[in-house]
């Protein structure tokens, strides 16, 4: 990793990349925007990418891919079996992981379908250091329960701790031991806990999580989406991993895990995902589903072309100065935050910048959902589409009542060598206004309300004229400028 000091003092991220291809941007006026949330029901999903100046909303599919991906595309085999991409790409996922089977799929979600179909029964349990919406779906719609067994200072967001994904080991002991071994599905390590903030944990943490995993014949499952980060934080921050390469810490957590999975939408910055295995028995079980629900076994429904992408994708993972980027920028983001004495969840973690609408808009009650509040009046007065991450990311409860999310979160994702730090910059100064005038924020509810995965496709109303009032302060304050 290029270690870069600037004369001047200043601290700022030093892409280690340059740019050859562009696209245009476009700002909408503040009266555009207020038209355009509106008809997507306050749901940043459903705004119009025309109408988004910066898109924050995730890092999945979003990554800018690098020059040798690009190349590597043109090679691809069209063969829809036995196709040379396939190998090219198994041998890739072998080589990183060291594990011994690979089956493709075509996306993260695909993966968590199969392994909960193949793993999880009626009434048992998935224990994991926090979860993830879509794999919580898949486990629930299989008869499973999630229990979420993160260590206390995971949901704490002002804090200092290096590794706040680590999974609480003493709850970890308490659960097997009251319900024994036999009722657990399997344990789910995410690298990377999405919706705490993409907090990364630790090689020590994983390697007890796997002890005790492998002392009472549980299934170890590692969630690699967010590898890329997680890699990067033991790196800099696991005393433990200071002196091994991105490979080798790489292949060490893939020898602690019997499966390994990912969305290659985030890691290795192509679009696709896939499932790496050790046992040959566990792979036989997962395999007949791929045909099934995928494609065939050569192609588990990706193009080939995003499977070289992902192959050269993979290779540059293990580059330091490559998964670097993402991190430092959200570095950056989060310590000129902090400086402002805006609310946002610290240490810097991967994915992106998240701010904590709990003390942002602390007026706002959760079942008014407060970060999904945020988002709409982030998008109003920016231009920038980020993700709630916080209530309206649950889903009611079977009698109808609302769960209450641990965390109120607005997630402004940092996809890969694609932002500049001007853009960046702008995206601080209206953050920095908002919270100025937060006040004006009001609460929101749904109208049109799915019973799973709302969070998706649910449309959502002011519940006051909130919205008018915070187009007329920025009017006065900016005038015409966009």
């Amino acid at each position: 990793m290029a270690n870069v000091k600037f004369f001047s003092g200043e601290q700022i991220p030093l892409e280690m990349h340059k740019v050859r291809i562009i696209q245009k941007l476009f700002l909408p006026e503040i009266d555009q925007r207020l038209q355009a949330i509106t008809e997507a029901g306050n749901n940043t999903f459903l705004l119009k990418n025309r109408d988004v100046f910066l898109d924050m909303l995730t890092d999945s599919g979003v990554n800018a891919m690098s020059d040798r991906q690009q190349a590597a595309m043109l090679l691809a085999d069209d063969s829809y079996a036995g196709s040379e991409t396939y190998f090219r790409l198994e041998n890739k996922v072998k080589e990183i992981f060291g594990m011994n089977y690979f089956l493709p799929t075509h996306q993260g979600r695909a993966c968590e379908n199969i392994i909960s179909q193949v793993l999880v029964k009626p009434g048992t349990i998935v224990p994991m250091n926090y979860h993830f919406t879509t794999t919580k779906a898949h486990i629930v719609l299989n008869g499973g329960v999630v229990e979420e067994i993160f260590m206390d200072e995971g949901i704490e967001v002002d804090s200092t701790h290096p590794f706040k994904g680590n999974m609480d080991l003493d709850k970890l002991n308490k659960l097997i031991d009251d319900n024994g071994p036999e009722k657990i599905a399997f344990v789910r390590m995410e690298a990377g806990t999405n919706l705490i903030g993409g907090q990364p944990f630790s090689l020590e943490n994983l390697t007890e999580v796997s002890q005790i995993c492998r002392s009472s014949n549980i299934p170890m499952v590692l969630d690699a989406s967010l590898l890329s980060d997680n890699l990067y934080f033991m790196k800099i921050r696991d005393e433990q991993c200071k002196d091994m390469s991105i490979h080798e810490i790489t292949l060490k957590m893939a020898e602690l895990c019997d499966i390994v999975y990912f969305s290659a939408r985030k890691l290795s910055f192509a679009r696709g995902g896939g499932i790496a295995i050790h046992d040959e028995s566990m792979y036989k079980k997962f395999q007949e589903l791929i045909p099934l629900y995928e494609g065939f076994l050569t192609y588990g429904g990706m193009s080939v072309r995003e499977m070289e992408a992902m192959t050269v994708g993979l290779d540059e993972t293990m580059d330091m100065d490559m998964i670097n980027q993402g991190p430092q920028f959200i570095a950056y983001m989060v310590d000129e935050l902090v400086k402002k004495g805006i609310p946002v969840v610290t240490p810097a973690g991967g994915l992106g910048c998240h701010l904590d609408a709990m003390r942002f808009v602390s007026h706002i009650p959760q079942n008014e959902y407060p970060a999904g509040a945020l988002a709409s009046a982030l998008y109003l007065i920016s231009g920038i589409r980020g993700m709630e991450r916080g209530t309206m990311s649950e889903q009611r409860n079977p009698d109808g009542s609302e769960p209450l999310s641990a965390m109120e979160l607005l997630r402004l994702a940092m996809p890969r060598r694609v932002y500049t730090l001007s853009q960046v910059k702008y995206a601080l100064d209206r953050i920095q206004w908002l919270y100025e005038n937060r006040a004006l924020i009001g609460g929101l509810r749904f109208y049109e309300e799915p019973k799973v995965l709302r969070f998706f496709f649910g449309k959502l109303e002011p519940v006051s004229d909130w919205q008018e009032r915070l187009v007329e302060k920025f009017k006065a304050d900016f005038g015409d400028s966009l």
